[in-house]
């Protein structure tokens, strides 16, 4: 099949990149984005979940970067770390041929680690926007050379009381900074910022399709409290998922749920805004390589996290806003494929469902609770007992023929990437173009080496100096951004 990328006469790097992530055609809202972005404009665009948007700002902005720049050429706000972390990547592997490095920063993480990060080469920045301004007040971070400003997830950001440090930053940028909103709703409040802070502006405009719809199979089951759980754990067993998304209320129940599927010996994970920074990372990447097939989640955790191949959404707890129903039920159904999404509705929820109905512009009818068999009942069991192929992680095709170097001697040491890449282009065969990111620690450097050529730089090190002094120097595993 044709990469039809290609129409947009982008660089050589970028669509390697493309083709090694496996994007081989423009989503509907990529076709909309990607040129005018190209052109320079300014975008705001209203999309649903799972609409492709990341990639649509991505491309454009990875395309314009400019290598040998030191400072930040792009800032991409995001309302939640998981997010920054998955924007980060996704950048990552689209800018990989180019070498762009994409640092995330966010709360819950040693700034000083992120300061010394942004002192090497930081092509793009993606960020909280209370992070972001935090690093501004102690001057690390320096928007001069930001060319282009995204605000992503924009309605989220207003939930979470994030709207007035947003316009503090489109305040900072430089005047003739390229700036780009992307929404699931627009808010009156998000249109006053619109009006405010970006002038002629294409506007995109798009709803989820009656394609998209008719992918989703809809079941409500009526049930009370008392018996909610028995019910959710006898359609659980008699729908069987392969990969599903679980949503409860509070991080309370988030909880008392994942401790009761565990304690049946259920793999699950669950996530929610009260855990430890690494391990709600931690989660989200397990779950997306497919370690568990279950994920249990509180909406603003689990917002905006892109997980590919969700064949079930449950309503553990219906939704306490009508948009929220939209935002849960689009992560199963998606480019092409069929999904399940499953509600328990009580009493109390009747209200809500009507509001739903109304929105949605559809009735959503009742399902009667099946029967369980002795044969389904085997199957789910039996299921939970099947060790699990992990996929790789997203990328990873992108990091053939690149092989990490770690290099003995860091900051502590004064190592400067210039004495790095000095040295390594003094060996015969080898250029600038084949050296990747160069990382520098405290006591360490990594390095990548392009083109195949890792092991013919790794022997000549062995007997080569850098700064004046021979190195250890050993192979590592090629990791992520």
């Amino acid at each position: 099949m044709t990469n039809e990328f290609y129409k947009y006469e982008l660089s050589k790097e970028i669509l390697e990149s493309l083709n090694g992530l496996g994007y081989k055609e423009p989503t509907s809202i990529q076709q909309e984005v990607i040129l005018p972005m190209l052109a320079g404009k300014n975008v705001v665009v209203k999309a649903p979940t799972g609409s492709g948007k990341t990639a649509a700002f991505a491309i454009p902005i990875c395309e314009n970067i400019c290598w040998e720049e030191n400072a930040p050429q792009a800032l991409i706000l995001e309302p939640t770390r998981e997010l920054a972390v998955q924007v980060s990547e996704e950048m990552f592997y689209i800018g990989r041929k180019k070498r762009l490095k994409v640092p995330a920063l966010f709360g819950g993480f040693p700034i000083d680690k992120q300061i010394q990060t942004l002192r090497q080469k930081s092509h793009i920045v993606t960020g909280t926007p209370g992070r972001i301004m935090d690093h501004l007040g102690r001057e690390s971070l320096n928007l001069e050379k930001v060319r282009w400003l995204v605000i992503d997830e924009a309605d989220l950001m207003l939930d979470m009381g994030f709207i007035d440090e947003v316009k503090k930053i489109l305040s900072m940028v430089p005047t003739d900074c390229r700036i780009s909103l992307f929404s699931a709703t627009l808010k009156p409040e998000i249109q006053e910022l619109v009006d405010e802070f970006i002038p002629d502006m294409t506007i995109v405009m798009q709803s989820a399709t009656n394609e998209q719809v008719a992918a989703i199979t809809e079941k409500l089951y009526f049930t009370d409290q008392e018996n909610k759980y028995d019910t959710f754990l006898e359609i659980l067993i008699n729908e069987n998922p392969q990969s599903c998304m679980i949503f409860c209320g509070t991080r309370e129940m988030t909880n008392v749920l994942f401790q009761k599927l565990r304690r049946r010996r259920i793999f699950c994970g669950m996530l929610h805004g009260e855990m430890e920074q690494r391990e709600r990372l931690k989660t989200v990447d397990a779950f997306r390589r497919g370690c568990f097939r279950f994920l249990i989640a509180t909406d603003v955790a689990a917002r905006g996290i892109d997980f590919e191949q969700i064949t079930h959404v449950v309503n553990y707890d219906f939704p306490s806003k009508k948009e929220t129903y939209v935002h849960r039920i689009g992560r199963t159904g998606r480019n092409g494929k069929c999904g399940t999404a499953i509600s328990l509705v009580t009493e109390e929820d009747k209200r809500m469902l009507r509001q739903v109905e109304e929105y949605a512009g559809r009735q959503l009818p009742f399902t009667e609770l099946p029967v369980l068999d002795e044969e389904k009942e085997k199957t789910f069991w039996k299921s939970q007992h099947i060790k699990v192929e992990v996929k790789p992680k997203k990328g990873t095709a992108l990091n053939k023929g690149i092989t990490r170097l770690t290099i003995g001697g860091g900051r502590k040491s004064k190592m400067r990437a210039g004495d790095i890449v000095g040295t390594i282009c003094s060996i015969e065969g080898i250029e600038a173009d084949d050296i990747g990111i160069v990382d520098i620690r405290d006591s360490l450097t990594y390095v990548e080496i392009l083109n195949c050529k890792g092991d013919q730089v790794m022997e000549c090190l062995q007997a080569k100096p850098i700064k004046g002094k021979i190195r250890k120097v050993r192979r590592s595993r090629v990791i992520g951004n």
